[in-house]
This record gives structure tokens, sequence and C-alpha cells, in this order.
């Protein structure tokens, strides 16, 4: 039992290493395109990531709305994303949804918030 067990939680530990790993290359391409002024791949590679729940991706999302690359400038959808990688644990987003708040409307910011409300209901998907 305790072999069949220890077995059980290394091949876990395995496939989580890959998964980490496959988002990682994934991540880093994103981040090459970027670089490279290649928004539509970038965007590419950042939104299934960000759909993941990766909240680095989803930040980078958020920047990419708020400078208008590769999208069309958004402040409100900045905010939803850079809101979600906040509350999934990234400390840039916190201090860029801050940040992007100071620019926007009541308004503008209560439709954020709502957009990030669905949108974390909806497990990131079609945000």
């Amino acid at each position: 039992m305790k072999t069949t067990f220890k077995a059980l939680i290394l091949a876990v530990a395995i496939l989580a290493t890959s998964i980490t790993a496959s988002l990682a290359q994934d991540f880093n391409k994103g981040r090459k395109a970027f670089d490279k002024a290649d928004y539509a791949t970038a965007l590419s590679e950042f939104r299934p990531l960000a759909e993941e729940g990766f909240a680095l991706a989803q930040n980078n999302l958020g920047y990419m709305y708020y400078n208008g690359k590769g999208v069309i400038q958004n402040f409100v959808i900045a905010h939803m994303w850079w809101n979600i990688a906040a509350s999934n644990g990234h400390e840039n987003a916190v201090y860029n949804r801050d940040k992007i708040a100071k620019l926007m409307t009541a308004s503008q910011l209560e439709k954020a918030q709502e957009l990030a409300r669905e949108c974390v209901q909806k497990n990131y998907k079609g945000c």
C-alpha cells in the first residue's frame, strides 16, 4: 500500500512539473513575441494561459489592454485582468490595478469589477 501511495505521489509531482514547464514555455514564447512587437502572437500565447489561471499571463493581458498593444486600448478590460491576476497572487498586478483605477470613472470601475466577477465565475474562459 505504501509503495502504491508513493508511486501516486511521484506521478502527481511529475505531472505538475511537466505542466509547469509547458506553461513556462508557452509564456516565454509569448514574452519573446511581445518583445519583438509581435502582439498577435503574444496575445495568442497569453490568453490561453490566462484562461488556465496563470497570473503572470493575466497580468500581461492587463498590460496589453492598458497600452493598446495588439488590442484596442481598454482600461476596463485592463483593470479586469489586473484584478484577477492580483486575486491570484501577482503582486505587480495589485500595483497596476490600483494605478489604473485612479484614471477611471466610478462607472468604469464598477464595470471592470463586474467583468472580473463574471470572468472568475466562468473559470476565466471567454473573458
